[in-house]
């Protein structure tokens, strides 16, 4: 475990239940790259060191792009290094996960929902919400990149 890690143990079965629940949303979306992009905005916007290590392997594994991987954070002002559908998941992925300031936007959804069926669509939002629970897990946890034993 790492130094300032807390020693709390995520149940077995909360950590299977969310590792199926990853694991559906992702392939119901189709495309393991942009999972993977949402995998690690989401991880950027809350901090979560375990997760980013873990899901910018993944996306190296699936293929992805080393410039658009260290563009991602800057997305919107990365002109075309991403595709339309990238950006609007992308945008619904900030969207869900900085909830703080307010609810989806209308229009934020509406983008999403031209470029994705209304299946992939709800698979998208299940990926949102599924790395956003793992990032708060690890988060509240400290988890460090790379460490594998943190569930009881």
């Amino acid at each position: 475990m790492s130094p300032g890690a807390r020693e709390f143990q995520v149940p077995k079965d909360v950590y299977l239940s969310l590792a199926e629940l990853s694991a559906a949303a992702k392939r119901g979306l189709g495309d393991p790259v942009l999972a993977e992009l949402v995998m690690i905005r989401a991880s950027q916007l809350n901090h979560c060191a375990f997760c980013l290590d873990m899901h910018l392997a993944a996306a190296r594994k699936a293929g992805e792009a080393e410039e658009r991987l260290g563009l991602l954070a800057a997305w919107e002002e990365a002109g075309d290094l991403f595709t339309r559908q990238e950006r609007a998941a992308l945008a619904l992925t900030e969207a869900v996960t900085l909830l703080t300031a307010g609810f989806v936007p209308d229009t934020v959804y509406e983008k999403a929902a031209e470029h994705f069926t209304e299946t992939q669509l709800a698979h998208l939002i299940a990926a949102i919400t599924v790395i956003n629970s793992w990032n708060r897990l690890m988060v509240t946890r400290r988890t460090a990149p790379g460490e594998t034993e943190w569930h009881s």
